[in-house]
Order: C-alpha cells, then sequence, then structure tokens
C-alpha cells in the first residue's frame, strides 16, 4: 500500500520506518533538514496528499488544527486520514469539524515509540478506532499491525483518553518530577532506583511539548493531577505523624 507520514520529528521518523518495512512510504515535514529515514522518499505536501491511500499525521498535538486546515483542501474523497497523537478526543474532534465528509478517518495511538520499541512490537498496544466511513481500511490496519505482533485495541477517544490520564499521563508527570530532582546512577542503587532512572530516560527523550500536550489536552488528566496531590498530601500527613511520635519519645 501507499502510506504518506506527515511530520518528520522524533516518532514520525520511527513511524515511518516502521511502516517502510512493510508498504511504499512518502514523507512531508513543513521544515525542511530533517533526516529521512532509509527507505522513505520525501515528497511535496501536494505528492503526499495525491499519492497515497493512507496518511498518518505525527505532528503535535497542539499543532494538529493547522495541520487539518492545511490539509482540507488536498484530501481526496474515500482517502483515510489517521491522527497518532497521545489523547484523543481533542484531534478526533478536530479531525471531523475540519476535513470534508468524504475523506474516512482514523483514531489511532501507538502506545509505544522509539525507546519502548527498541527490544521489538511482539505485545506493545496500539489503539485504532474507526471514526468514520473507514471500516475497510480499519480492517486492514488491524491486521497489519496485529502481524508485527502488536495488541491491537479498539476504543473510542474519550474511553482512550480516561485510560490514557493515569496510564500515561501519571508517569510523564513522574518522570519529569523526577528529572527535575536531578536524579543521578550510584554504585549503591537499587534496581527500584535504577527503574526510577529508566523511566526519567524514557518519558524525558521525548519533547516537552509532548509532555505539555498530554497534561493539558486530555480532559481527564487534571482529575489525575489531583488524584496525585492527595495522595502525595496523605502520605506526607502520615509521615507527619510519625515524625511528631518519634520527636515526643526522644
Amino acid at each position: 500500500m501507499n502510506v504518506g507520514v506527515y511530520g518528520l520529528g522524533r516518532f514520525g521518523r520511527f513511524w515511518a520506518s516502521l511502516l517502510a518495512k512493510r508498504h511504499q512510504v512518502t514523507v512531508y515535514n513543513r521544515s525542511p533538514g530533517r533526516e529521512v529515514p532509509p527507505g522513505v522518499r520525501q515528497a511535496s505536501l501536494e505528492e503526499l496528499m495525491a499519492n497515497n491511500d493512507t496518511v498518518f499525521l505525527c505532528c503535535a498535538i497542539s499543532a494538529m488544527e493547522p495541520v487539518l486546515n492545511e490539509l482540507c483542501p488536498l484530501a481526496r474523497p474515500g482517502q483515510v486520514i489517521a491522527d497518532t497523537c497521545s489523547v484523543k478526543v481533542v484531534p478526533a474532534r478536530q479531525m471531523l469539524s475540519i476535513l470534508p465528509p468524504e475523506v474516512s478517518l482514523l483514531a489511532t495511538h501507538p502506545m509505544f515509540g522509539p525507546d519502548s520499541a527498541r527490544q521489538g512490537l511482539n505485545g506493545l498496544p496500539l489503539v485504532l478506532h474507526n471514526l468514520r466511513g473507514a471500516w475497510e481500511s480499519f480492517s486492514f490496519w488491524k491486521r497489519d499491525f496485529s502481524e508485527q505482533g502488536l495488541s491491537v485495541i479498539d476504543m473510542t477517544p474519550d474511553e482512550h483518553d480516561k485510560a490514557a490520564a493515569y496510564t500515561q499521563g501519571v508517569t510523564h508527570f513522574i518522570g519529569r518530577v523526577l528529572s527535575d530532582m536531578h536524579l543521578t546512577d550510584h554504585p549503591i542503587a537499587t534496581q527500584g532506583y535504577k527503574k526510577l532512572l529508566d523511566i526519567v530516560q524514557q518519558t524525558c527523550n521525548d519533547p516537552f511539548q509532548l509532555f505539555l500536550d498530554l497534561q493539558t489536552y486530555n480532559p481527564y488528566t487534571s482529575e489525575m493531577r489531583d488524584d496525585l496531590k492527595r495522595s502525595l498530601n496523605r502520605i506526607l500527613d502520615r509521615l507527619s505523624g510519625s515524625l511528631d511520635s518519634v520527636s515526643e519519645r526522644r
């Protein structure tokens, strides 16, 4: 299949390379000079939209609306546009409202990236949902991704964001907090501590804009942060009570 990828950021380059193992892939990036993965052909935006059956959008969540407005006059009836954003409610709403009704839409979220896929794809989750008129394409990509060992999960954008606020939002939030503490490895570091450093490395390899977008565009992450603060305060309160008790016995 002829497949297009819009965006050559860190994830876009990874995604284009992954797709190129099984498909003819062309890529477009708004800013010139980005590295193009081997086996992938760079194209103009007009070529990207004219020559590909499915186009995956690998852009920041905060950039989705202007990107869709740019693509709107070039999208063809029956063409499939698929986002890859880490949140789903807002991009899904934008795609449905901006792109012509004759364009089929898929909402996707590969729950992995170049770091977590380094050891292979087997068992890694990928969310895939037919937003509009794309049942044939949905079946094709579900089969294609499953054949690569991915665990394909059909979820609505709202179901995804409710779950991802915790399964992804907590991880990125804790990773950024620990990074701000400037933790480093040490000869006496435990395995648990080393796993925390792994979380820092994995989350902070991504652009800070991704962290901001995860926390601001998912309608459920504010609830997650409130839960996190309440839990932290409960633990601190219990610690304070224990410290007071020890102090009294001294």
